[in-house]
């Protein structure tokens, strides 16, 4: 007879390392448990012996363990409450910095990338760039910050860049390009009267973004126009799964200079009023260098002086800046500045941050964001972040242990990838499995996994549990 329900077979070969179990309730000798590379064939009739092969694959010959389904069942629990205890040990759940945060930035509740997309992991832990103080002096070390966005007009204009949010009932439509070998041509859901940057009548960058609610799907559109027979024409287009990580194809542009999206980088007065913003910020540079970074796609520059950044470059505000005695709204834009810092996304104005307008933002507020000079920013290494340079997938530990004893600081991987300027390499391949990285953890003084690897195969599997309960 098989034994049925939460110790059947069935239910613990849903463990990752093969457990299974059999019981035959004719004799007294009956279990045996099979876990990970010991592999059984059978037990004998009077439960004395197994046949099956070792480790090498070699035919063995080994005593089964006399007991009872009741012992049986009783090892079972044990293994399960070691699975659930380890689990348990891994289970509480800090944000902390260089980690993916679980507030992912959304919009009408779709989330604008996951929560390890590049642009929603923050840097304030990543080493400073090399190049550092030659890029802060290319843009400026006396020249402000300033917030590209805020409420009411200026010249008559809306401050910012506004998105739109269709669903479904919107008819998509085709859009003629200037760029098209380096433009999705969609079609687009482009809704009647679009928000566009600059208002409808505005000859400026006139980005129109759109949010496509039930698709979760991002539409952005570079210099945007409806022509005079109704059809739509464009610089250039790109169009963007929320949901997933992909980027442009190597040295194409999309609607903006870096080849990124532009939306993610946008400064929202929702997140704000929330009190946190959970992304890095878009941010130009009146020069940029020939070249381009991970996650930019595109340069737009004949300058090849490596003093210039190139696009795509991170940029965070120093630790040591004090933001205590600014008014909340500018409070909160430099903390994010802070923690998730800024990416350089295109030419224009130096130190310029981007953003959505809105009637609720305070302008007084904003103001005083330009008492922040270019001397307090630095420039970011994300080059361990990279997984695969052509994915915005950012290589970050989710979860951490909380209270161990006698650990300063949360571990983080010692390899360090290649920061290639132009294409870009990607970083040592990330662990295979995430949970190997917890078993780095010091622990009392020794590591989990040196703890817990029985037989120090360098990896804690289902043959450790075994030789824990069973040394011999």
């Amino acid at each position: 007879m098989e034994a049925t329900g939460l110790f059947s077979p069935s239910f613990f070969q849903t463990f990752p390392h093969n457990v299974t179990f059999g019981f035959n309730h004719a004799t007294p000798v009956t279990g045996l448990i099979d876990i990970g590379k010991w592999q059984s064939t059978s037990v004998d009739s009077s439960g004395h012996a197994l046949v099956g092969k070792d480790e090498k694959g070699n035919a063995t010959l080994r005593p089964a363990r006399a007991v009872s389904d009741t012992g049986v069942r009783s090892h079972c629990i044990i293994t399960v409450a070691l699975l659930v205890a380890l689990l348990l040990l891994f289970a509480p759940v800090t944000a902390v910095p260089g980690t993916a945060d679980s507030a992912i930035p959304a919009i009408d509740g779709i989330a604008i990338f996951p929560s390890d997309h590049i642009w929603n992991v923050p840097v304030d832990t990543l080493p400073v760039d090399d190049r550092s103080a030659d890029y802060v002096s290319r843009i400026g070390t006396t020249r402000y910050l300033h917030p590209d966005f805020g409420s009411g007009l200026w010249e008559g204009r809306p401050i910012g860049i506004p998105f739109n949010i269709v669903d479904s009932s919107v008819i998509k439509q085709a859009v003629s390009f200037d760029y098209g070998d380096e433009s999705d041509y969609g079609p687009y859901p482009i809704p009647s009267n679009p928000l566009i940057e600059g208002g409808s009548g505005s000859d400026g960058d006139r980005h129109l973004l759109i949010i496509h609610k039930d698709e979760h799907v991002l539409y952005e559109l570079y210099a945007a126009g409806q022509q005079s027979d109704g059809s739509w024409h464009a610089g250039s287009g790109a169009i963007f799964g929320l949901n997933g990580y992909s980027l442009r194809p190597d040295g194409w542009t999309s609607a903006d200079a870096a080849g990124l999206a532009i939306l993610p980088g946008l400064v929202r007065y929702e997140e704000v009023a929330a009190g946190e913003i959970t992304h890095a910020v878009r941010f130009t540079a009146p020069k940029t260098r020939r070249a381009y970074v991970w996650p930019a796609r595109h340069y737009a520059s004949s300058i090849t002086d490596a003093s210039y950044p190139p696009m795509g470059q991170r940029f965070r505000l120093k630790s040591s800046f004090d933001t205590s005695g600014y008014p909340k709204q500018a409070r909160i834009v430099l903390e994010a500045l802070k923690k998730y810092g800024m990416i350089l996304s295109d030419n224009g104005a130096a130190w310029y941050i981007s953003g959505a307008p809105d009637d609720r933002w305070d302008n007084d507020d904003l103001h005083t964001l330009q008492n922040v000079k270019g001397s307090d920013f630095e420039a970011v290494d994300v080059s361990s972040l990279i997984i695969d340079p052509a994915s915005g997938q950012a290589q970050v530990l989710q979860r951490r242990p909380d209270g161990v004893p006698g650990t300063p600081s949360f571990p983080t991987d010692s390899g360090k990838g290649n920061s290639t300027i132009h294409t870009g390499n990607p970083a040592e391949p990330a662990d295979g499995d995430g949970f190997h990285s917890f078993l780095d953890f010091p622990l009392w003084g020794k590591s989990i996994l040196a703890f817990f690897d029985r037989n120090g195969d360098g990896r804690v599997d289902g043959n450790d549990l075994l030789r824990l309960f069973f040394p011999g």
